[in-house]
Parts: C-alpha cells; sequence; structure tokens
C-alpha cells in the first residue's frame, strides 16, 4: 500500500472516532438497538412538548386563576313584569364580592340585569348548585352597576384589583354564563382603555362611561360577570359587545374596577352615588373645522356650548366657546372624558381648570357642586309650565304642551325645536316607562306634529295599527339631547 493510501485510511478512521465519541451513535448500516428504545417520532415530539415547562407553566398559572375565583362566579336569572303587563326573562352573570363599608357577602353585576324585579323573581345560581335569592337591592343607572346582598355564609369571595394599573395588551379572563352556559372562561388581552360614548340601551342615562376594551369572548349573558388579570384579581365587571349578529366578534367592554368600588361603597354607606357638576352643556359633536375657527392647534378638548345662572362654572368665569383642555392637572380627551372625570371629583372641592380663550390660555378655579342639587335646580329654571297647562290624553296616558321657541333653549333644545312637551306620564299608562317628563314628541307614525291637532290627525290616520311608532328628543343627564323611537301599543 503506498504512503499516501496509508495516510487517507488513517485520516478517515480519525473522522470516525470524533463522531461515534462525540454523538454515541454513528453506525453503518441497520439503526443499534439503543436508539430503537426511545420510540417513535411521534413519541420523541411529545417529550420534546413535555420539556418545554414555560408554555406548560403558562397554562397552568390560568388553570389555577380559573380554579380559585370560578367558585365566586354566579349565574343570575330574572323575571320582571313591564308596564303593558308582559313578563320579560333576563339571564346575566355577577361575582360575589366583600366591602369595606358592610359585613357580609354581596353579589355584583349590571343593573340592567336585574332592573326593576321584585327580590323574589331575581335567582342566583352558585357554583355547587344552590339557588339563593337577594335581600336586598341597589342599583346605579348612570354606571349600570348593582349589587345585591345575600345572607348565606358560606360563600367565596372574589378580590378587587386595580384598573388604573391594567395597561394595553395585558392577559385577561373573563367570566360567565354565556348564553346560560355558566362556568365559562374565555380568555384575551386589553385591547383599548377609555372607550366612551357607546350606543347601548338606556346609555342616555350613564354618565360614567369609561370602559375598558377587551377581545376575550363576552356574549349575551355574560352581562355582569368579571374581568380577571392575570392575578386572578377583578379589574371589570364585563357590561357590553360591539356586535353586528348579536354575538361575539372580538369586542366587548367593562367597567373598571375602581369605578365599580366607588359606586358600590357609596351604595352601600348611604343608599345612593353622589356626583359632582359644574353646570356647563358641552358639544358633543365639536369638529376640527370648529377648533381651527377657535385657533386651536388641532382638535382636542371640551367646547363650552352654554352656561347655567350661578353655576360653579359660572362663578369660575367660564364662558361659552371656551375649550376646557385640562381638569385638575389631567389633558381633557373629549366632552364625555370631561363629564366622567367631573362627575367622579368629590363634592365641594376646588380644581383648577385650563381653558382656550381668544387664543390664550387661562387658569381658573373652579369648585365642583352637589349634582343632585343641579337637577332640582335645572327643572325648575327649564320647566316653567305646569301639568295643568297642558293638554290631556286619556289614551296615551299622557299630559302634553306645545313646545316654544322661548322654552326651548331653557329645556335643552335648540330655538328652532318643534314637538310636543311631555309634562305628565301617567302612572301604568300605555307609554308608562317608555316616555321620561320633558321628552319632545316630534313625530307620530312618522308624522311630523307640531301641535294638539296635528297628533289628533297622526293618531286618527294611524287608527288600522295596533302599534303606534312615536320619534321623540330626549335630554339625558350629561346634557346630551338624543332621538329615539318609542312604540305606543292601543289598548
Amino acid at each position: 500500500m503506498s504512503r499516501l493510501a496509508t495516510c487517507v485510511l488513517c485520516v478517515n478512521a480519525l473522522v470516525l472516532g470524533l463522531l461515534w465519541g462525540s454523538s454515541g451513535e454513528f453506525r453503518i448500516g441497520r439503526p443499534l438497538q439503543a436508539e430503537q428504545s426511545e420510540g417513535t417520532a411521534v413519541d420523541r415530539g411529545y417529550r420534546d412538548l413535555a420539556n418545554r415547562s414555560a408554555l406548560l407553566d403558562s397554562s397552568e398559572h390560568l388553570a389555577k386563576i380559573s380554579r380559585l375565583t370560578t367558585n365566586s362566579v354566579v349565574h343570575i336569572q330574572s323575571e320582571r313584569k313591564t308596564p303593558r303587563g308582559r313578563m320579560v326573562e333576563e339571564t346575566g352573570s355577577g361575582v360575589i364580592m366583600e366591602s369595606t363599608k358592610a359585613k357580609g357577602f354581596y353579589v355584583v353585576s349590571n343593573k340592567h340585569v336585574i332592573d326593576e324585579t321584585p327580590l323574589e323573581n331575581i335567582s342566583i345560581h352558585l357554583h355547587d348548585g344552590r339557588v339563593i335569592h337577594p335581600t336586598k337591592v341597589w342599583t346605579d343607572k348612570a354606571s349600570d352597576v348593582a349589587i345585591m346582598r345575600v345572607n348565606q355564609t358560606n360563600l367565596q369571595a372574589s378580590r378587587w384589583g386595580d384598573s388604573d394599573k391594567v395597561e394595553i395588551g395585558h392577559l385577561v379572563l373573563a367570566m360567565g354564563s354565556p348564553f346560560g352556559l355558566s362556568q365559562s372562561v374565555t380568555l384575551g388581552i386589553i385591547s383599548a382603555k377609555g372607550r366612551r360614548s357607546l350606543k347601548m340601551p338606556d346609555s342616555s342615562d350613564m354618565i360614567n362611561q369609561d370602559f375598558l376594551q377587551t377581545d376575550a369572548a363576552i356574549n349575551p349573558g355574560n352581562s355582569g360577570g368579571p374581568l380577571i388579570d392575570m392575578q386572578g384579581q377583578v379589574i371589570g365587571i364585563n357590561t357590553a359587545i360591539a356586535s353586528q349578529s348579536g354575538g361575539n366578534e372580538g369586542i366587548g367592554f367593562s367597567i373598571p374596577s375602581n369605578l365599580v368600588r366607588r359606586v358600590i361603597d357609596q351604595l352601600l354607606e348611604n343608599g345612593k352615588v353622589t356626583r359632582a357638576y359644574i353646570g356647563v352643556s358641552l358639544d358633543d359633536d365639536f369638529t376640527e373645522e370648529e377648533a381651527a375657527n377657535l385657533k386651536l392647534d388641532r382638535l382636542r378638548g371640551a367646547r363650552v356650548v352654554s352656561l347655567y345662572p350661578k353655576s360653579p362654572a359660572a362663578k369660575a368665569d367660564i364662558k361659552k366657546d371656551d375649550v376646557i383642555l385640562t381638569y385638575d392637572g389631567v389633558e381633557v380627551l373629549d366632552e364625555n372624558h370631561l363629564i366622567n372625570m367631573v362627575s367622579l371629583t368629590p363634592v365641594g372641592r376646588k380644581v383648577k381648570v385650563v381653558v382656550f380663550r381668544d387664543g390664550k390660555h387661562l387658569t381658573l378655579e373652579v369648585t365642583v357642586a352637589d349634582r343632585q342639587d343641579f337637577e332640582v335646580l335645572r327643572q325648575r329654571s327649564e320647566a316653567p309650565t305646569r301639568p295643568g297647562e297642558g293638554t290631556r290624553f286619556e289614551s296615551l296616558g299622557l299630559t302634553l304642551h306645545q313646545l316654544d321657541p322661548e322654552l326651548a333653549p331653557q329645556l335643552g333644545f335648540d330655538p328652532s325645536a318643534q314637538g310636543l312637551l311631555v309634562l305628565k306620564v301617567d302612572r301604568d299608562g300605555p307609554l308608562d316607562g317608555e316616555l321620561k317628563l320633558y321628552d319632545l314628541i316630534e313625530e307620530v307614525a312618522r308624522t311630523p306634529v307640531t301641535s294638539i291637532e296635528d297628533l289628533r290627525a297622526a293618531l286618527d290616520q294611524a287608527t288600522d295599527s295596533e302599534m303606534v311608532l312615536l320619534t321623540v328628543k330626549r335630554r339625558s343627564n350629561n346634557g346630551k339631547v338624543q332621538s329615539q323611537v318609542v312604540t305606543y301599543h292601543r289598548q
């Protein structure tokens, strides 16, 4: 054998030796018996998954949260009678909590889940199969929060989290009874914060709109259930969805826990929620063009449309067309943001506001007052007429008065507004619960009504219909005027 061939063989032997020593698996020909004991590729795949401890730890963490909190989530069924005698069933969810303001256990939910339902018609289904009834109920329509006291002692309460610390992108769990399927848990993230001006039933009465948005699946029946963070704490109460189909489309809304706690504490301590006001009407359609006309660099803040005489804002020298840019050091994003911040301010507190006026920034100080006192004063100033001055309609159960240009601005309507002003709604009448004091009826059966005679003619023309549609304008608690359709069922 030549010297070259001998060198090649030595080098090859060295390489083979290194491979054998490093892997312990080198072979030529048939597999070794040792490899056969490792099993198939599928077996090796499952072993790899078992070794991925981070994913397993995350999954077990979610399961631990569910085990810890599920026992405090309840399913709620309520049955109530409408003013027209029709029975309506409502299903929703709730969560068992405790409060520092009172002893015992309480179930937190949404007002719309148990609205105006007798205690005996509210059934609370616990995780262990027990069905109990509340002994007392408190509700707050301005936030859609409800709380029910229960007498049971062997219950498990969830714990509150701090919704101010929640950030966009944080993982959350939504719990409740979607479509009556109790003890359901879904996973998602916080998609956005500070969502306002949502179009929901009775949203005109909701002063506090400052929702957390989540893509955790929320469906009908989830209302009132908790939104849970990764510490197993309640950081929101699920209340609504944005959907064209009526089911989950990845956009759900929860009331922040800090707002819920404030409402609950006041309900338990005082039986009502005290909110503040400064006495301004704000532009709910403030545009970039209007901002430019006022010499603002961009669209921001809340534009003042009008002020109430002797109100805190008037005393602080706030004027019409002022744009309120900051409130108590916080930048004002829009009119609903300002309304929410003002209403949650302790009554009697002095707050600095920065307004933009004639191209200049001015710092003013306003002392907020009790909104309930404002409502009394507003009704006195905006309703100079008395029910006896109106025209009585027995069939509608209403007392009506023709709106005139002088009265319209006092009620918050445009001076050009026309229609019939509601001065009285008969209790147990056909429109009880549908219309409110100082609603403005603009159309009846799609026919404009500007006088009592117009109303009679419109009703006469619709004699063949058992249902008559009324188009109504209503001023909400936050000063906005909204249109809605009300159905009148002939008796």
